[in-house]
């Protein structure tokens, strides 16, 4: 529709990406964040004045407060938050000219001929910053799953079942909170994944962090992280407690195991693979 010319890259290189970006005069990207993580700490990355690249849409994981930070002041680059699936593209996008709070504590509002709305179990719409599962409409979204009739959760009144639980502020910008799927239910009482795993990515330590339930024969469920550490950088169980304690974060929140791996399990598109590190997990309960 801009009548511009999309570079493709075939396989993640950041050295390399950051060659094509600046022989191509490439302006734009998008991607999951880890890929944003990478380019800011490419060792060919340029100074803001020889910086081609001025925007970069970051979706599929939370976006840390210092990596907004480090690419706006190191690159000169606006970072742009957003939420959306296979099954409807782009649903919610943060704006440019909103200012880095927003950035990093939301996934944006509803794009123009989207709608998005949270409801409690009884599909009743929630009042503001009240978590609910989310759910989306409008001229982006799919038809259905190929021979999966069963599977296509869409009501009466168009309404499209995302599967994601999130909290929706009263100028309609969502924060996604966690998959319904990946709910850690420790005697009785949520565990708030998403906010635990937000706090991890804020230590200068860690690279990349998730949060998922480890079986527990007396609670059901206990939380395990799964941390990668920066190059340099160490991190601990006494140093994971201690920051979210410093955080003021409720004690029966906390994780109580820290596995360190070298690195996370990934999708083609950058996604933490939640469910390999849950068949790690079951090995590790008790």
């Amino acid at each position: 529709m801009l009548g511009t010319r999309v570079i493709l890259q075939d396989v993640w290189d950041a050295t390399r990406a950051w060659d094509t970006i600046q022989a191509e005069r490439v302006s734009f990207s998008m991607g999951a964040t880890p890929f944003l993580a990478d380019l800011v700490s490419a060792p060919n990355a340029p100074v803001p004045a020889d910086c081609r690249l001025r925007q970069f849409v970051c979706a599929g994981a939370p976006i840390p407060r210092v990596l907004v930070q480090t690419a706006t002041e190191k690159l000169g680059l606006g970072v742009i938050a957003a939420w959306g699936m296979s099954e409807c593209g782009v649903v919610t996008i943060t704006r440019p000219d909103d200012p880095p709070d927003t950035v990093f504590s939301s996934d944006g509002r509803a794009l123009d001929g989207m709608a998005v709305r949270v409801v409690d179990a009884a599909d009743q719409p929630l009042p503001p910053d009240t978590e609910g599962r989310l759910k989306t409409q409008g001229s982006c979204l799919f038809v259905g799953y190929l021979k999966r009739p069963e599977a296509y959760a869409v009501d009466a009144d168009g309404w499209f079942d995302t599967g994601d639980l999130a909290r929706m502020d009263a100028a309609g910008y969502i924060r996604i909170t966690g998959r319904a799927k990946d709910i850690i239910i420790r005697g009785g009482e949520n565990i708030p994944v998403a906010e635990v795993e937000d706090l991890l990515y804020r230590h200068l330590a860690v690279q990349d962090a998730a949060v998922v339930a480890m079986p527990d024969a007396r609670l059901g469920e206990r939380a395990c992280a799964f941390v990668s550490v920066k190059a340099g950088q160490s991190f601990d169980f006494d140093a994971l407690t201690a920051w979210l304690s410093e955080a003021g974060m409720s004690r029966t929140y906390w994780p109580e195991r820290l596995e360190i791996v070298p690195d996370m399990p990934r999708t083609a598109s950058g996604k933490i693979q939640k469910f390999e590190l849950r068949e790690r997990a079951k090995g590790l309960g008790g």
